[in-house]
């Protein structure tokens, strides 16, 4: 298949997720590589499902490093926002890195590794993610239909 994983461990996901699940064998697939341009950000609306059985909006953003492809949640590690105060805007004015729209925190678009800011020290949450047959796929997560979610890009 000749798929490639950003190599991050499902341990370090939240786990105040009840769909959390290290199944690699799941794919789920969120676009294709071509809609993400190099040293850019996309954002991603899915859905989760709680341990309650509530079904859960889960933002996400999908970076792009040459070939490799990392995958985030859209939550700024110091207040709990989404990074894009803007919708879809996640870069700094000069395209270099991940920034916190409201706090102007910056991160590694790789890494998430926050670096300036309020909550430097601290990293945006990892999502996993394996490159398959030029789809972006989201793996070890059981997603909920998202239909009705209802939300703005």
């Amino acid at each position: 298949m000749g798929a490639t994983s950003a190599e991050i461990p499902c341990a370090a996901l939240r786990s105040d997720l009840q769909s959390w699940v290290c199944d690699m064998n799941e794919l789920f697939v969120v676009c294709r590589t071509t809609e993400i341009d190099e040293e850019q950000a996309r954002g991603f609306w899915l859905a989760v499902r709680t341990e309650t059985g509530e079904v859960k909006p889960w933002p996400i953003l999908i970076t792009r490093k040459g070939n490799r492809f990392f995958g985030f949640e859209n939550v700024c590690p110091h207040a709990g926002s989404r990074l894009d105060t803007v919708p879809g805007q996640f870069m700094d004015e000069d395209g270099n890195f991940l920034t916190c729209g409201q706090h102007h925190a910056q991160f590694d678009i790789d890494s998430g590794h926050c670096f300036i800011g309020p909550c430097q020290g601290k990293q945006l949450t990892a999502v996993p993610l394996i490159v398959d047959d030029g789809d972006v796929c989201v793996t070890g997560v059981e997603l909920a239909e998202e239909d009705g979610l209802d939300l703005d890009a």
